[in-house]
């Protein structure tokens, strides 16, 4: 059996993401998916940066479940971009772009 490697290889997810996800060790591509299936399956997209939740639209809103999870992020891209959404609260939204960020900061 061959060991998965890159973006299919399972990682250890930190507390809150694996008690939304319902697991401890996921692949990252299927961590991206389950956080979408929840956003869309709870109407969490918006077309305004911190709009109202409408069901679609780049920008994500932030729940009480999804805001622990955005909190922890704080990074710097390759390109010297900072995603800092520690201080986020509930309703205000996150542009669907900084996703990968979120994800990881939210594993080991």
């Amino acid at each position: 059996m061959s060991e998965e490697k890159g973006l299919k290889k399972p990682v250890k997810l930190k507390s809150e993401l694996a008690e939304l996800l319902g697991a401890s060790e996921l692949p990252r591509t299927d961590i991206t998916k389950k956080l979408w299936d929840y956003i869309k399956a709870n109407k969490l997209q918006t077309k305004t940066e911190n709009g109202k939740a409408e069901g679609g639209g780049k920008y994500i809103v932030a729940d009480a479940k999804l805001l622990p999870i955005f909190n922890k992020t704080k990074s710097t891209s390759k390109s010297g971009k900072l995603t800092d959404l520690t201080n986020l609260k509930e309703g205000e939204t996150i542009d669907m772009m900084q996703m990968a960020a979120v994800v990881g900061a939210n594993v080991e």
